[in-house]
């Protein structure tokens, strides 16, 4: 799936801001999905004149909750944004965010000239339910006419329907965890655990540099109990990684919670602009182009869970002609650091891009040394609906910094076969 961009009207992605992400249980662990987009909101408001406000906003959460059934309405009111903004929900799994962004591309034009796009995960405020079993019964329990009735249908409860819906980071269709598939994946491809480790230690030492050379420091707003992102550790090292005991596959696994991302809390957004919305900003910020993308399912039964992107990358640069040397700058979301090796050597090489991806001509060897320059989610986290808007602000504030005319890829994988991919350019 390709979108239908006019090059004559450029779209612009602008950086946001976000609030510190947190490990599940940490530091925002007080705050529910809609409390954490609440300062985000309100910060990204403070960009615009006295009175202006967003031509529309995109935001999403993947594990919802039973209060609200459209948060982004609900986080436009409660963050003080004016009653008249349109807003509306959208979820794809972990690039839910991304593709509020590509949502919002598409709708700008006309009236829409500029889009609040983002995102956010509570992970410490996961709603348990019932099952619904429980809840049937408990409906009908309660729309009983009569005493008579409500005794019926009490005891007409049957007793393996009296239990709790916890949600888990499984897929529904498999009913593996991500992290069971993605040591699927790496056994498939023989990714080892030294290349594991090794990317997830580089993960944490530019993330640690870049928090203490002050990237993030316009990037990021104190929310609740954190100031600044509490995941980067300056104490890990490769001896370190390689002492964790595997967490999936006790046996022959790979995959650690040091080279996997963490559970994780956080909020986080950015803009969408026509040439006119670009004008309602403060001037002089980072911007960049976004000049295609690409969304990309594969068959479960037939491929790894997380290897869309190995197939939206050769098709999006394909479309222009590029291969991997002609991108500076590579931001590829770790949800483990196994899924990124595997996509990587997916697309390195030549069989698999001509006969999985249907693209002719080799990519050639990917360049590593522009691969997430100021750390990826192993290190800074991963709240599922806000990585998209994470990895994307961090994108362009890198990419702006290069100089006109360079490129960037920005790539997530996402539960249920899919990815997004997105090509970005620097004014």
């Amino acid at each position: 799936m390709k979108p239908n961009l006019d090059p004559a009207k450029p779209v612009w992605l602008v950086p946001g801001v976000r609030t510190p992400f947190a490990r599940v249980d940490g530091g925002l662990a007080a705050l529910d999905a809609v409390a954490l987009s609440i300062p985000v909101a309100k910060a990204m408001g403070t960009k615009l004149a006295a009175g202006d406000r967003p031509d529309l906003v995109a935001w999403g959460t993947v594990a919802s909750n039973l209060g609200w059934s459209n948060i982004a309405r609900e986080v436009v009111l409660e963050a003080g944004l004016p009653g008249e903004t349109p807003a509306f929900t959208t979820v794809l799994a972990c690039s839910t965010s991304m593709v509020a962004a590509f949502e919002s591309a598409s709708m700008l034009g006309g009236d829409f000239h500029l889009a609040l796009a983002g995102g956010v995960e509570s992970m410490s405020r996961v709603q348990i339910g019932l099952s619904q079993g429980l809840s049937d019964w408990l409906r009908r329990l309660t729309q009983a006419r009569s005493f008579g009735e409500r005794i019926d249908r009490f005891f007409a409860i049957k007793a393996a329907d009296v239990k709790l819906h916890v949600p888990s980071v499984r897929n529904r269709a498999t009913g593996k965890s991500m992290g069971e598939h993605c040591e699927e994946m790496a056994k498939a491809r023989k990714i080892p655990r030294e290349a594991q480790d090794r990317l997830a230690y580089e993960s944490h030492a530019r993330a640690v540099k870049a928090l203490a050379g002050g990237f993030f420091d316009d990037l990021v707003i104190p929310a609740g109990e954190a100031a600044r992102d509490g995941i980067p550790r300056a104490d890990t090292t490769p001896e370190k990684l390689a002492k964790l005991r595997p967490a999936f596959d006790r046996g022959a696994g790979t995959i650690t919670a040091g080279n996997a991302s963490p559970l994780t809390d956080g909020a986080a957004a950015l803009w969408v602009a026509t040439q006119a919305g670009l004008s309602r900003l403060p001037a002089g910020g980072p911007k960049a182009r976004l000049i295609d993308w690409e969304i990309a399912a594969v068959d479960l039964a037939t491929e790894g869970l997380l290897m869309a992107p190995a197939y939206a990358i050769p098709r999006l640069l394909a479309r222009h002609g590029l291969g991997l040397a002609d991108i500076h700058l590579w931001e590829i979301h770790e949800a483990f650091a196994a899924q990124v090796l595997c996509n990587i050597a997916a697309i390195e090489s030549e069989a698999f891009v001509r006969e999985k991806a249907g693209v002719a001509a080799p990519l050639g060897a990917f360049p590593w040394d522009r691969l997430n320059p100021h750390g990826g989610s192993v290190a800074i986290g991963h709240p599922f609906g806000a990585t998209g808007a994470r990895i994307l602000s961090q994108a362009v504030k890198e990419l702006a910094a290069m100089g006109p005319g360079k490129r960037a890829v920005v790539s997530i994988c996402a539960d249920g076969g899919l990815g997004t991919v997105a090509l970005l350019e620097s004014a």
